[in-house]
């Protein structure tokens, strides 16, 4: 009887601790809740944690790479907004499309066409919920020309015909204008007055987007083939630069609160967050002006961590960290902003990379990459391998349990094992793009930057292991690694693609700066 009565009771213990395990982690076996927070112009040497003479702080990156994997040599597939943007979402290099250098403007026919795989149509078909919130630049379709809008009518060609179920956020950076708080295809107020850049006092060459507003005005200026605007910029009256950040950060809770209770029936959700900051205008609100030693730009970064901290503090109140993969990382290095910097604070917002933003060297395209998933990756772990923001898209295909079709992220190889701890063999070669059209290409240690199209940009190897800075071109002492190197980029670019699998087609023909092939 005793012996029956302790069966009974271990039987109901083992049922309540089992029970209590299942409500504790509701999300067990489910696929993982997905952010991508991407930060606009932060340098490497912009994170704390990877920086240790930095002159700010920044305590909610740093619980990032505490509870999760630092990449220390992840990279932007370019060098600048736009084509950096695109290599993110699709797993593709942008050079491989019409746009080979450079940036577009708020109206041009979007980059990402409509057939092509994103983050977001690759986890919607896995059947995530997903949102876009926050600065888009791929370009849009607005009603009208600049001289004849109509405003009740919707915008094409834009986040929601790429995937995203939701979107909320501006088009492009705010010195391109068009400029409003739209939420689907719509903006409540809508951009029917213009603006011009005006003198930002706290920052280094800097501007504000901020009223007074013109309500009429009798030149419109110029467009380039681009889109980008030279004159009058088209602004909601409602829109201010400074309320960028918070805004964006308001959306994007209050639009995760209304997933959670798909989520705890096993609808999971993809959040894609690009900030605003640290780009110009450097617009840090008043409670962080003057909390940095590195001016208005120290301040606006301590803003920036602010706000991925209250995503972080979401996660944990609505109980969803653990089952949650955050990806944090940047679009391109630091603006050339970074050299005044260095001078007056003594703050190296590229780290001890050379150069910065549009440059083909790494200080224009490594930088600070973050992932946290607590249910697989462990706690301060650390990534010292080669990666590049386009593998995302074979990641989360990984990690979703799908398999890309031959003509989706043709540069995109899974990082995956990785963030597993696993150990993995030598990954192809990363391309490297400046915004002048300039490429590099990088394999293990090697570096080799290629001939530009001015005389004076000749080819330059670089061994990354014992000269990061890159200040002794070796390319004279390792002739066969140069030929070597030389062999697989150009192989790469004719195929392609980077990644295994069949070659694919680029959207165009040989064009003028790729000098070292033969376009014939």
């Amino acid at each position: 009887m005793v012996h029956s009565r302790i069966k009974q009771w271990l039987f109901l213990l083992v049922l309540v601790v089992c029970c209590f395990g299942l409500l504790g982690s509701p999300l067990r076996g489910q696929s993982p809740n997905v952010i991508v927070i991407y930060t606009d112009d932060q340098g490497y040497g912009d994170a704390a944690c990877l920086n240790p003479t930095a002159k700010f702080q920044t305590p909610n990156l740093d619980r990032l790479a505490r509870e999760g994997m630092t990449f220390t040599d992840a990279h932007c597939s370019d060098t600048v907004c736009t084509p950096s943007r695109y290599g993110l979402l699709t797993g593709r290099y942008s050079w491989r499309t019409t746009l080979k250098r450079g940036v577009y403007g708020a109206e041009k026919e979007c980059l990402i066409a409509d057939d092509r795989m994103t983050l977001a149509s690759l986890l919607g078909a896995s059947g995530y919920r997903t949102a876009m919130v926050g600065k888009w630049h791929l370009g849009m379709d607005f009603p009208g020309d600049r001289s004849d809008r109509d405003w009740t009518q919707p915008v094409r060609d834009m986040p929601l015909d790429k995937g995203f179920d939701y979107f909320w956020g501006i088009p492009a950076s705010m010195n391109y204008g068009v400029l409003a708080w739209f939420e689907g295809r719509y903006a409540a107020v809508p951009p029917t007055l213009y603006t011009q850049k005006k003198p930002n006092q706290i920052a280094i060459s800097d501007y504000r987007i901020m009223p007074p507003y013109e309500s009429q005005v009798s030149d419109l200026g110029t467009t380039s083939e681009l889109g980008v605007v030279r004159g009058k910029l088209e602004i909601a009256a409602d829109f201010v630069d400074s309320e960028c950040l918070t805004r964006f950060t308001d959306k994007a809770i209050e639009w995760m609160r209304k997933q959670v209770p798909g989520v705890r029936s096993g609808t999971p959700f993809f959040l894609y967050l690009p900030y605003t900051s640290p780009h110009k205008p450097v617009i840090p609100i008043d409670q962080f002006r003057g909390k940095s030693q590195a001016g208005a730009y120290g301040d606006f970064m301590l803003e920036t961590d602010w706000h991925v901290g209250r995503i972080l503090d979401f996660l944990d109140q609505q109980q969803l960290a653990e089952n949650t993969l955050v990806v944090f990382s940047s679009d391109n290095g630091p603006e050339t902003t970074w050299k005044e910097r260095t001078k007056r604070f003594e703050h190296h917002s590229n780290g001890i990379f050379r150069e910065g933003k549009r440059s083909i060297y790494e200080g224009g395209h490594r930088v600070p990459m973050f992932v946290r998933w607590p249910a697989k990756i462990a706690a301060g772990s650390r990534c010292d391998d080669t990666v590049c923001q386009t593998d995302l898209l074979a990641t989360l295909a990984e990690v979703v349990e799908q398999e890309l079709p031959p003509n989706a992220g043709e540069d995109s190889t899974s990082f995956y094992p990785h963030l597993l701890g696993r150990q993995t063999g030598s990954r192809p070669p990363i391309i490297h793009h400046a915004a002048n059209g300039r490429f590099a290409i990088r394999h293990g240690k090697w570096k080799l930057v290629m001939e530009g199209k001015q005389q004076k940009n000749k080819r330059e190897l670089y061994d990354l292991t014992t000269d990061p800075s890159e200040t002794h071109d070796v390319i004279a002492q390792y002739p066969e690694v140069e030929q070597r190197l030389v062999n697989r980029i150009t192989k790469i670019v004719q195929d392609g693609r980077s990644s295994e699998g069949p070659a694919q087609s680029n959207d165009t023909p040989w064009w003028d700066d790729l000098v070292w092939i033969n376009p014939n």
